[in-house]
């Protein structure tokens, strides 16, 4: 079975579509991921060749760090996307996912960088880095 799984920022100017498995939802309390979107990122990804824009017009890349780049929409705001150029994936912000997502939160990475305004309580495994399933090229 082939999934299908469409998405967007706020306004609609930045649209995509999966077709393939996208990975298990990872979430990442690194700064950076802090700073850009005001709190944690909830992130899944995509195989490349599995991903496709339908929508671009607003798409907007900001280059974050050495190779890292993250798409966000230049006409709304919305952050969509972080994109390691080496990586055979795609990240995706899970909450622009069109529902239901069928997905699941898997784990917390970086938690030595959250913030200190919340604890994290979920019960999921806790990482002070990077995770084997935040590395999956497609949760498989």
């Amino acid at each position: 079975m082939i999934n299908n799984s469409t998405g967007s920022c706020p306004c609609g100017a930045v649209k995509y579509q999966v077709l393939g498995p996208l990975r298990p939802v990872v979430a990442c309390h690194c700064g950076q991921c802090r700073k850009s979107s005001g709190h944690h990122v909830a992130a899944t990804s995509a195989k490349r060749e599995d991903f496709a824009l339908l929508e671009e017009h607003g798409l907007k890349w900001f280059s974050s760090s050495a190779g890292i780049r993250r798409g966000f929409c230049q006409e709304c705001g919305g952050n969509l996307f972080w994109d390691k150029a080496e990586l055979p994936s795609i990240s995706i912000f899970a909450g622009t996912l069109d529902q239901p997502s069928g997905l699941q939160l898997v784990e917390h990475i970086y938690v030595d960088a959250k913030a200190d305004y919340y604890e994290i309580t979920d019960g999921l495994p806790q990482r002070q880095g990077f995770s084997i399933t935040a590395r999956a090229d497609n949760g498989q």
